[in-house]
């Protein structure tokens, strides 16, 4: 799934507690973006297994939810939405292809790794590629409730974010012929 799509998800898992305590949709947003995107840091590295934790990352973001219940306040805010955003992330990339560049060529069975069994899980192409018009649909739809809850700096993120999203999926599989080899 694209980046905007996991994003997306994030705020809208977020978004309830910000509708019924405002004072923290701030740092709740923050985390849900900033955790969002954070997994797929390990694109330089083993992309998919070395920051995605779709089983561990579970007792993560329980753990985080708890304490921010337990001490309520920006910064646990904030870490519990980095924490849940995370995870689902890393949750989600098993229902898309995996991460090759060409996905929708199908050359890999690996879609996010499982740390705590020790394989991968296989990708159930349920979105069929990053960029895929579904994945767009996805991300504009999932970007509903964040409109609707956050405003200012928040809700410009968003809209760009689906703009983003639709240019890019309009533009993805002609990506790959414009990369240069090494990267493919």
């Amino acid at each position: 799934m694209m980046a905007t799509t996991h994003v997306f998800a994030g705020l809208a898992a977020v978004a309830p507690v910000a509708y019924l305590l405002p004072e923290l949709a701030t740092p709740l947003a923050v985390g849900a973006i900033l955790g969002g995107l954070a997994p797929d840091f390990d694109l330089v590295f083993d992309h998919r297994r070395t920051f995605h934790f779709p089983v561990a990352g579970a007792a993560v973001a329980v753990l985080a939810v708890a304490v921010a219940v337990a001490v309520p306040g920006s910064l646990t805010a904030a870490l519990a939405a980095f924490a849940v955003a995370a995870w689902l992330h890393a949750v989600s990339d098993a229902a898309g292809s995996g991460p090759e560049m060409d996905p929708w060529n199908h050359r890999h069975d690996r879609a996010v790794y499982d740390h705590v069994r020790g394989r991968w899980l296989r990708p159930r192409r349920w979105i069929r590629y990053d960029g895929a018009p579904e994945d767009a649909a996805l991300a504009t739809i999932l970007a509903i409730p964040a409109l609707a809850v956050f405003d200012g700096p928040i809700t410009v993120i968003v809209l760009v974010g689906v703009v983003l999203s639709i240019v890019y999926a309009l533009l993805r599989r002609r990506l790959v012929a414009w990369l240069p080899d090494w990267l493919e």
